[in-house]
């Protein structure tokens, strides 16, 4: 794969042709960012808009400089600034736009710099660099959604085992409680009623027994055989 570092070296040398017509602050930025020296670019490249903060090539070289540091939000407001400009020839724009998607993808923001580079190859129908740049950032956003919508299903899992954990959880102490109420509503019997039902048995059937030794013993009746 590509890297995205080499397609901005290549988006910088081709408007070095360009560049002639500028102050020898930017010629100066120049030669400092082809030997990496980024930083003393940038002050290169600032001194340059001092003089003239119309100059497309140095709004867009800044922005080179500041993005080969890693200051993507930087780098994306000097592409936006060159922009800005309306500059009228298509290569201008089309560099302008592959390198803002550069920086959003770089922070990031993969569907805007979707936008950007499909308005880059709107101005540079033919530019290979864009157009790989392009499938790999709609590449990255397919990624991540798949991503998303693995996270929702864990997600999901995760509420479906919570909410069961929390059922089974609150299921004994439900049970506990209507035992609780069963118990509650029989009749609850004291040691003194038991005893007083005892009593009650007792002299009942000491009565029976009484009244049995009262009645008279009947003989018993002789049958005869008949022979």
């Amino acid at each position: 794969m590509k890297k995205i570092g080499y397609i901005l070296i290549l988006s910088l040398l081709s408007l070095h042709v360009m560049a002639q017509k500028e102050s020898a602050d930017v010629r100066s930025g120049n030669k400092l960012y082809k030997s990496n020296k980024f930083t003393e670019a940038e002050i290169e490249y600032r001194k340059g808009l001092q003089k003239n903060p119309k100059s497309f090539e140095a709004n867009y070289n800044l922005g080179n400089a500041l993005f080969k540091q890693g200051k993507y939000a930087d780098a994306l407001e000097q592409y936006n600034n060159a922009l800005a400009l309306e500059p009228s020839e298509k290569a201008k724009i089309a560099a302008a736009y592959h390198n803002t998607g550069n920086a959003l993808l770089s922070d990031k923001k993969i569907e805007e710099s979707i936008t950007a580079y499909k308005n880059a190859l709107k101005n540079s129908p033919k530019d290979d660099d864009t157009r790989y740049n392009l499938a790999y950032a709609q590449e990255m956003l397919k990624q991540q959604q798949q991503n998303k919508d693995k996270n929702k299903d864990k997600d999901k899992d995760k509420d479906k085992d919570k909410k069961k954990d929390e059922q089974q959880k609150q299921e004994p102490k439900q049970d506990k409680q209507d035992k609780q109420k069963e118990q509650q509503k029989q009749p609850q019997m004291s040691k003194e009623n038991a005893q007083q039902i005892l009593d009650a048995l007792m002299q009942d059937e000491k009565k029976t027994q009484d009244k049995a030794k009262k009645q008279p013993v009947r003989g018993k009746k002789k049958v005869d055989k008949d022979w």
